[in-house]
């Protein structure tokens, strides 16, 4: 029996596609049952993991087990304990604490339930690990440069990611480097919403305006723009507020940031004062409810919100 744990749902979707892969080979024609634990009556699972009437083992995928009614997540925990030796069981869970119970009970069957990790990736560093895995397993190399350009290009979400680096891998002749990123891009990744918040942070307003529109007029959501404004913002304080002696290395552990980006947010923080930094969050505070409806224009709410930000500074 196979536990696929995690919330990031393309790492979940990769382990589940493999683990079935493996049991189609071990058993070929078995039949495949794949269904969301939600939908799953109590009494069903006895059905699925029936034997088949012509014989050979099958497969059984349940989803999203943290959906599973009491009884359904009862009788899981029992079929568990003694599973059909022709069948193939693969339980997806988001490992949160809905259907902890579930959860724990099976974790606790190791190794006959074999657990693979899918957690969310939300350090940059680990963004960057996967991103430099993609190419590889495209048969393809980027540099450091490279890597940086294409997530402040598309950003953290790991289908965007996994998806521009198979476009870059099939289109781009040569080296994957910075330049070639940009050039594909065609001005994307230098108009993200961190671009925005780079220049806005270090008082340079008419850089900041010019990526804004250039960022909005192909098309970013203003919500991301918001987003990379109040991290930007946040870096300032978490940064400002550390000894001004530590270590940039054990800094970016602690705050989340990758030490290059500490030593940018060092330099930054010329002109800032700790009350300029709190009335920037305000400002990011209020143009991210604006964004998302308040406002009659989303771009004159962020526009005036960067021009508010640049003020900020002494």
């Amino acid at each position: 029996m196979n536990l696929v744990v995690g919330e990031e749902e393309l790492l979940v979707e990769r382990s589940v596609a493999a683990l079935l892969a493996a049991a189609r080979a071990a058993s070929t024609g078995a039949d495949v049952h794949d269904v969301a634990a939600s939908a799953v009556a109590a009494g069903e699972l006895a059905t699925l993991t029936s034997p088949s009437l012509f014989g050979g083992g099958g497969v059984v995928v349940i989803r999203a087990a943290q959906d599973a009614g009491k009884d359904v997540a009862d009788e899981i925990t029992r079929y568990a304990a003694d599973p059909a030796p022709d069948v193939v069981l693969i339980l997806t869970h988001a490992g949160g604490g809905k259907g902890k119970a579930l959860l724990t009970a099976l974790k606790k069957m190791s190794p006959a339930v074999e657990v693979t990790d899918c957690p969310k990736i939300t350090r940059f560093s680990d963004r960057l690990d996967f991103t430099r895995g993609e190419f590889r397993r495209a048969g393809r190399t980027a540099d450091e440069g490279g890597l940086r350009a294409l997530l402040d290009a598309v950003g953290s979400d790991l289908r965007e990611i996994a998806a521009a680096v198979s476009q870059l891998a099939a289109d781009v002749d040569g080296p994957i480097g910075e330049a070639a990123v940009a050039r594909y891009y065609q001005g994307r990744a230098e108009a993200s919403g961190f671009s925005v918040s780079d220049r806005a942070v270090e008082g340079r307003l008419a850089d900041a305006l010019e990526q804004l529109r250039w960022a909005l007029a192909t098309g970013v959501p203003p919500v991301l723009i918001t987003s990379a404004l109040a991290q930007g913002i946040r870096l300032l304080g978490r940064v400002g507020a550390a000894p001004r002696g530590k270590n940039a290395a054990a800094l970016a552990a602690e705050v989340g940031a990758p030490p290059w980006k500490i030593d940018r947010v060092r330099q930054q923080l010329r002109g800032w004062a700790p009350d300029g930094v709190a009335r920037a969050l305000q400002i990011v505070a209020e143009a991210d409810m604006q964004v998302k409806g308040e406002a009659a224009s989303a771009d004159y709410a962020l526009e005036r919100a960067v021009r508010s930000i640049v003020a900020c500074r002494n």
